[in-house]
């Protein structure tokens, strides 16, 4: 019904068309022989009142009838307007309005003297390749009385512009009057369409919608007729997959969410070993990104040569697995990988789900504690075990030698000393971690403070005729824990003493520097420096890295004998941090060792 509607729409709209052009054809031709013919009559009694007005000369020499002639062309031109020529009848030009008449070409041939001399008139268009526009002729004989013998012909030329203006804006006037007609024949017909193909087609627009996945399209439901009841249940259709593919779209968001947060690196592979999910820890962990990764082969893992093993086992296999591996690539990492069968598709064959832990941090810390605990239990077991066997000893009978009970029991009190320290230095160094005892921030006058601290030390270091060099900015202020302080340059005093032979120096210094402001453009910031340095025996180059570890002693002998429990650096190195400073050391083997402790003049 549909394409016949259309079928007969167009055929009227044809017939229309064809009979609109026929009769703007046949007018248009009819107004152009009429306004031809009225200028033609109008131009050939023109040609009389002049001939009436300006008779030819008779009997005038031809020079004078030219001169005259001429004369009266460019009169007549001033006066009607239009070109005037005078012919003689053999088409020699002798009066011209426009030209030269001795310039001008005979006019014997022209068609419309042709027929003014054979029949008195005539006329013809042509184009002027002068004016560049088309022109109408006329022509008369003149003749030097009615029936007498001809003198010559006058012609008169116009414009045909006016005319062709004319018919001109008839033809606009018809064509533009034939697309109204072809718009309102089609707006008619459209409209008669309108109404029983338009929700059709909205039908069909909306089920191509929703064909890809665009579900929050509706249709107007119309009417209560058949067409009424589809678009009813076309919405309905696409409110129930809008809501499905909502709740679809809302819990594949929660889950992208829960890959990008995970700390733990997910990588999903096909059966045919296509990676087709990597998120954002494992670009973290792999070194490399989602777009290098998803849609590629696992074995372009070229520089994890033991996790693309495992990979390809797990596919051959099918079965869960579980393993440790270091990656080398971007850093590198102790890796803790479980690999599980898992099926994506029913239609396809089983592929693997990644799931890769850095246990790198874990396993230092296992490592650490383990050490700890055994740098413990091998410091604690060295005094207790001096202490049972000189109490063993004096039980069997050493305490009848008043002597040697005497040496003995020094050397149990000594020993008592030091695992009393261990343990003090063990449970300070635990509270120092774990924050248990926050710092109390106060301003502590630097020269009169280390000026104590020297004095406190002076005996120490006197029993060794080591002498002690303060020098300090006068006036220099710090922000800092005055306990803790004081315990940071304890043990670094104290390592001084211990380490520098009889006879030897320690010097201690402050001063005010200035520090960048770091990247982020902001003032250079204020620290104080107080450096500690000895003229000792120094440390090795390759034990320096090592020193700020717990227990770690360069000479382990020199340090028990001097009573060290090797945790003091590790404390000031903790204690330094939490003061937001730095602390470095410079050593010579024989030449001395100097420490550098570097915190903000005032706390942020």
């Amino acid at each position: 019904m549909r394409k016949f509607r259309l079928k007969l729409t167009a055929l009227f709209m044809l017939l229309i068309a064809f009979s609109v052009l026929a009769a703007g054809l046949l007018i248009g031709s009819s107004y152009k022989k009429n306004h031809q013919d009225d200028l033609r009559d109008h131009m050939i009694r023109e040609l009389q009142l002049l001939n009436a007005a300006a008779p030819w000369p008779i009997g005038a020499a031809e020079v004078h009838r030219s001169i005259y002639l001429q004369e009266q062309a460019k009169r007549f031109k001033e006066i009607a307007g239009m070109r005037v020529t005078y012919i003689n009848l053999d088409g020699t030009v002798l009066g011209d309005s426009d030209h030269d008449p001795l310039e001008m070409d005979n006019h014997s041939d022209r068609e419309e003297v042709k027929e003014a001399l054979a029949s008195g008139r005539g006329s013809s268009v042509r184009y002027s390749d002068t004016l560049e526009q088309n022109m109408m002729y006329v022509a008369i004989k003149v003749n030097q009385q009615e029936g007498g013998t001809a003198q010559g012909i006058i012609r008169l030329a116009m414009s045909l512009s006016d005319v062709e203006r004319s018919l001109n804006n008839m033809w606009l006037a018809l064509v533009f009057g034939l697309l109204l007609l072809f718009a309102l024949a089609a707006a008619v017909s459209y409209r008669v369409a309108f109404s029983v193909t338009r929700p059709l087609e909205r039908m069909t627009s909306a089920a191509k919608k929703m064909a890809n996945m665009d579900y929050s399209i509706r249709v107007p439901e119309g009417g209560k007729d058949e067409v009424g009841e589809l678009a009813r249940t076309l919405n309905a259709m696409a409110s129930s997959l809008q809501e499905q593919l909502d709740e679809i779209r809302l819990n594949g968001s929660r889950l992208q969410s829960v890959l990008d947060n995970m700390t733990s690196g997910v990588v999903m592979i096909a059966h045919d070993g296509r990676i087709t999910l990597y998120n954002r820890q494992a670009e973290i962990l792999l070194g490399s990104t989602v777009k290098e990764r998803v849609g590629r082969s696992y074995k372009e893992f070229r520089q994890h040569y033991e996790l693309t093993g495992l990979i390809r086992e797990g596919l051959e296999n099918r079965e869960p697995h579980h393993a440790e591996l270091t990656v080398y690539v971007p850093e590198e990492r102790l890796l803790e990988v479980s690999l599980v069968p898992m099926q994506l598709n029913v239609e396809e064959e089983p592929g693997l789900l990644m799931v890769l832990q850095d246990v790198t941090a874990i396993r230092r810390l296992e490592r650490m504690r383990s050490e700890f605990v055994a740098n413990v239990s091998h410091e604690l077991k060295t005094p207790v075990a001096a202490v049972k066997g000189f109490t063993e000893t004096l039980l069997s009978g050493a305490m009848e030698d008043p002597e040697t009970a005497r040496s003995f029991l020094t050397i149990i009190h000594d020993e008592s000393e030091r695992l009393n320290r261990l343990i003090g230095d063990i449970l300070e160094l635990s509270k120092i971690e774990s924050r248990r005892s926050p710092l109390q921030f106060s301003p502590i006058e630097l020269p009169v403070f280390l000026a104590r601290m020297t004095e406190l030390m002076s005996s120490e270091a006197a029993k060794k005729g080591i002498s002690l060099d303060l020098k300090a900015e006068e006036g220099l202020f710090l922000e800092a824990d005055e306990d803790r302080l004081r315990q940071i340059l304890m043990n670094l005093l104290q390592n001084g003493i211990n380490y520098t032979p009889d006879g030897g120096k320690v010097k201690v210094r402050a001063e005010l520097i200035s520090a960048a402001g770091g990247e982020t453009g902001e003032e250079p910031t204020e620290k104080v420096r107080i450096t500690v340095s000895d003229t000792g025996i120094g440390i090795p180059k390759k034990d320096i890295p090592r020193i700020f570890e717990r227990f770690y002693r360069v000479d382990k002998d020199r340090s028990r004998s001097s009573g060290g429990t090797g945790l003091g650096l590790s404390i000031v190195k903790h204690l330094t941090e939490l003061h937001h400073g730095t602390i470095r050391v410079e050593s010579t083997v024989g030449a001395g060792t100097r420490f550098i402790l570097e915190l903000p003049f005032l706390q942020p």
